[in-house]
């Protein structure tokens, strides 16, 4: 995984916010750019990023309780 990414520019299209946790950056796109920074800096903003990671960490909990 990271030694295929390491020291070049990669584009990762994803919907599961996982895969994209460790980037440098993040782009949240809608239309257009909505939101750009790091895992950690958009968690901090608060914005729609930050509501879909913590929908998926819900849903994943839940699933889990379920199983």
């Amino acid at each position: 995984g990271e030694r295929l990414t390491a020291g070049r520019t990669t584009l990762v299209v994803a919907h599961r916010l996982s895969t994209v946790r460790r980037a440098d950056r993040i782009l949240y796109i809608d239309g257009g750019i909505v939101e750009s920074g790091s895992h950690d800096e958009l968690m901090a903003r608060g914005g729609r990023y930050a509501e879909l990671v913590t929908l998926q960490l819900e849903e994943a909990r839940g699933a889990e309780k379920s199983a």
